[in-house]
């Protein structure tokens, strides 16, 4: 596996990789392997890329050496009437993050992470949240880049970074 990779920003034409990245986050557990169509006809997961690149959405891809796209994160915000897995109020957008099996833990995750949080502070947010499952090795890097616990929910937690 070549070990560089590029970051650029998500364009409205990445939509249908950042919906493989949302059944990549959803089969983060070994053994785990719900269907694309399974995931992404999910009401609960379907909001994470329907009608990408809304007002407010912005992401980041990260690209192998070949051009292949390898990860992405993005944000997305959501009415308190409807909101994601992660949020935690209005006005703080929920961050949401795949990254294909091979390229973890080289790097990828965590370059993508820093992005989004630069762009979500520069962009004027204070705050940055997101919605991990328990027992997701994804919660040491998320830790790490300074996501703290805030609500413990039904087998996952919600993490919010201040990003002031």
């Amino acid at each position: 596996m070549p070990a560089s990779f590029v970051v650029r920003p998500a364009t409205q034409a990445d939509g249908a990789f950042l919906g493989e990245m949302v059944v990549e986050a959803a089969n983060w557990k070994p053994g785990s392997d719900r269907l694309k169509h399974e995931v992404l006809t999910d009401p609960d997961h379907r909001r994470y890329v329907s009608g990408w690149m809304r007002p407010g959405d912005a992401g980041f891809v990260a690209l192998a050496g070949t051009g292949e796209a390898i990860g992405a994160a993005w944000y997305r915000m959501f009415p308190r009437t409807d909101p994601g897995f992660g949020y935690v109020a209005t006005g703080v957008p929920e961050m949401i993050i795949g990254v294909r099996p091979i390229w973890r833990a080289h790097g990828v995750g965590r370059a993508l992470v820093q992005a989004l949080c630069e762009h979500a502070k520069a962009s004027g947010f204070g705050r940055l949240s997101l919605s991990v499952e328990r027992g997701n090795f994804a919660t040491t890097l998320y830790r790490s880049e300074g996501f703290a616990v805030t609500t413990a929910g039904h087998g996952r937690n919600t993490m919010v970074k201040r990003l002031g």
